[in-house]
């Protein structure tokens, strides 16, 4: 019973407003316009002060260009692996069973693995110091 009372004065209340602007179009336009125009410039004006008082912080830059960066090789791991549309029509082949015992078939897998791109920095490790105690 009190869901409806709340919907009956909610309707009112939107009923009354849609007839209120309605009037203000109909028998004075310029000051409807003129009222929303001003509405709009306080609402921007107020976002671009928001906006430059709360900066993001270096750190959410950077979690943003991480997740743009994992968006990324998503995109580019699913170019490379061809999905069928209907997989209705895709013939089944049998799984062929390894010859390799499981020790072998996981050393093979590991071998396949991409290795990680490292560089080797090379420094002065073989070049001994010259320091008063070695003399």
């Amino acid at each position: 019973m009190k869901n409806r009372i709340f919907n009956y004065i909610v309707f009112g209340v939107i009923g009354l407003a849609v007839f209120g602007i309605l009037s203000q179009i109909i028998y004075n336009p310029a000051v409807f316009f003129k009222g929303i125009a001003i509405t709009l410039g306080i609402a921007a004006v107020i976002f671009f002060v928001v906006k430059l008082i709360y900066k993001p912080s270096p750190a959410k830059r950077e979690q943003r260009a991480f997740i743009k960066a994992a968006k990324k090789s998503a995109k580019r791991k699913q170019q490379n692996v061809a999905i069928p549309q209907n997989r209705m029509k895709m013939k089944t082949t049998p799984k062929k069973t390894s010859t390799l015992t499981p020790i072998k078939s996981a050393r093979a897998l590991r071998k396949k693995k991409d290795q990680p791109q490292l560089t080797v920095i090379e420094g002065k490790k073989g070049k001994k110091k010259n320091r008063a105690s070695f003399l």
